[in-house]
């Protein structure tokens, strides 16, 4: 247990803020969590740890509350995980995205540079930044070649952290994560779409699933998994970026097969695809090289991706055989 320290997530009522608040709470941390106005009524994914996490009203595009909350919670540890994260609507509010995703970041640094210079600050960037690769599998050194304004924002919130590293002397990182997905995605993601489909379908709910690009391939892992690295990354002795993956590569078909396989059924039968659902500058192949976190932070994935596809369609088929719907988690 580490006692009397401290740490704020931003995005605390996100998939991975409520595994990491579940984690830190496990090591005896008191947990501060931001949280937006608007998304009080959005704190299902937390409400089994909230009597134990203290809340604070705050917004990455509000400079003040995020002062107030640094100033007032005195952190050891700052976790940066609120984003808008969603790829396609990233092409919709490119400007919002741009505002949240990477501006949010430079102010949060700028609350902490400001108020509370030796906490550890943990940025949460994404392997969305490869984009159109330059390199594979992708390492701390690959160049960037962002392919959303999503991805594009969060090149930014990236090299703003280096920059408050090197400038300011602070101890901040980034894990470049890979995408890692749990029972508590959002319904919009692919893989949480795919599995509650799955769900409904096996429950006579729907017929078919809408999807667009099969072939896209990416490097899945458990977001339980991956918030240990968070943690593991402001533990040690100089601030350092490190990828963060499980190092095999599956397309969206894999993954279909082996969700419609769990609930007994074939997956040719029910896909439709829809041109709508392509994105409109692809990102066809993004596949991690972690050995830096094995090597440094003793970092392993502990879930395969077929574990982890299996686990979120049960939770899913359970949801629905309980309620008639899949838990929006």
């Amino acid at each position: 247990m580490i006692e009397n320290r401290k740490a704020l997530i931003t995005g605390v009522t996100g998939q991975d803020g409520s595994y990491l608040a579940e984690f830190l709470l496990e090591k005896g941390y008191r947990v501060y969590g931001l949280i937006r106005r608007s998304s009080h009524e959005a704190t299902h994914r937390i409400r089994h740890l909230l009597g134990r996490l203290e809340l604070l009203d705050g917004d990455l595009t509000d400079q003040s509350s995020l002062d107030e909350a640094v100033r007032k919670t005195q952190p050891n540890e700052v976790y940066n995980l609120a984003a808008q994260s969603f790829v396609p609507t990233s092409w919709n509010q490119p400007v919002l995205t741009a505002d949240v995703t990477g501006a949010g970041a430079v102010r949060l640094l700028e609350a902490v540079r400001k108020y509370k210079a030796d906490a550890r600050i943990y940025q949460a960037s994404s392997s969305e930044m490869f984009g159109k690769v330059q390199e594979s599998p992708q390492t701390e050194k690959t160049p960037f070649y962002p392919r959303s304004p999503y991805g594009v924002a969060k090149v930014y919130a990236h090299y703003i952290t280096v920059n408050y590293r090197e400038s300011y002397g602070l101890f901040a990182c980034s894990g470049i994560c890979f995408n890692h997905e749990s029972p508590r995605r959002g319904l919009e993601f692919v893989s949480r779409k795919i599995t509650h489909a799955v769900a409904q379908i096996r429950h006579g709910l729907a017929q078919e699933l809408a999807l667009g690009n099969l072939e896209a391939r990416r490097d899945w892992g458990f977001a339980r998994d991956y918030v240990r690295a968070m943690w593991l990354i402001l533990q040690q002795e100089s601030p350092e970026d490190y990828v963060v993956a499980t190092g095999a590569a599956h397309s969206v078909k894999d993954f279909l097969r082996i969700a419609f396989e769990e609930a007994g059924l074939a997956w040719e039968k029910y896909i439709r695809i829809d041109p709508a659902l392509f994105r409109p500058a692809e990102v066809d192949y993004l596949v991690g090289n972690a050995e830096k976190a094995r090597r440094k932070l003793d970092w392993e994935p502990e879930t395969s991706f077929e574990q982890l596809v299996r686990l979120m369609v049960r939770e899913d088929l359970q949801a629905v055989s309980e309620t008639g719907e899949a838990f929006r988690k």
